[in-house]
């Protein structure tokens, strides 16, 4: 991991269209109900299988509820073998996210796995 952004950092990147990849490792539910734009829903259960896909991300910012699980998602991102890009957590975490929030499930990137609700509530992912 090599820090924290703030949201004012990370809304500016997304304003200049900085290459960023925003992974959020809430739930499936939680990211539905709110997620910042243009981010990729990755439930930190399945951090692991699916690290290999920000290889080729020369920076990721990492998102959760508070800013806390994220920076261990930041951390497992960063120590990966493969990656040799920048990567940090976003510092207020979701919570703290002023701006504007995406909804609409047709345009999250959650794999389109189909599951139902009661699938993305599991004790790998508790927020």
């Amino acid at each position: 991991m090599d820090g924290e952004i703030s949201a004012e950092e990370l809304q500016e990147l997304l304003e200049t269209n900085g290459d960023v990849r925003i992974v959020d490792i809430r739930s499936r539910a939680a990211f539905r109900r709110g997620h910042i734009p243009k981010s990729e829903n990755v439930p930190f259960g399945e951090l692991t299988d699916r690290i290999e896909d920000f290889t080729d991300a020369e920076r990721v910012v990492t998102v959760c509820p508070h800013g806390k699980a994220s920076q261990q998602a930041a951390r497992l991102i960063g120590s990966y073998e493969g990656f040799s890009g920048r990567v940090d957590s976003l510092e207020p975490g979701i919570e703290g996210w002023s701006y504007e929030l995406e909804t609409d499930a047709e345009t999250a990137s959650d794999g389109g796995s189909g599951e139902g609700e009661a699938a993305d509530e599991g004790p790998e992912a508790p927020f």
